[in-house]
């Protein structure tokens, strides 16, 4: 059986409020190649690191998922990941400006928005 690998279409981007920082972020999905997977890049650190979003790079379950490598982590990424799979989406890339994926919506708790 053939396997068929998904990615979306074209970029887009969401700009929130951090729910416990208060603080302006921005989240910004791009397509990826096949077999390139689910990537975290964290665009507001040096040399922009990727961290593969996999269970070899969960740093830390407690309030959230924590995935991290060579010092840079990504939290709270449980949400996003499953609208990810919830559209069948295999490979993406997603840039973020800081460590939290966190933002006050209208729908709290719903990944409607993503």
């Amino acid at each position: 059986m053939i396997e068929y690998k998904h990615t979306i279409g074209a970029e887009v981007s969401y700009t929130g409020i951090g729910l416990h920082s208060g603080e302006i972020s921005t989240i910004t999905f791009k397509p990826a190649s096949s077999e390139e997977g689910i990537v975290f890049i964290r665009r507001d650190l040096l040399n922009k690191p990727e961290i593969p979003a996999d269970i070899d790079h969960v740093v830390d379950i407690s309030r959230g998922t924590t995935i991290g490598m060579n010092g840079a982590t990504v939290g709270t990424i449980e949400h996003v990941l499953s609208a990810i799979k919830g559209l069948n989406i295999d490979n993406i890339r997603i840039e973020i400006d800081g460590p939290k994926l966190r933002w006050r919506m209208v729908h709290q708790s719903s990944f409607s928005t993503f």
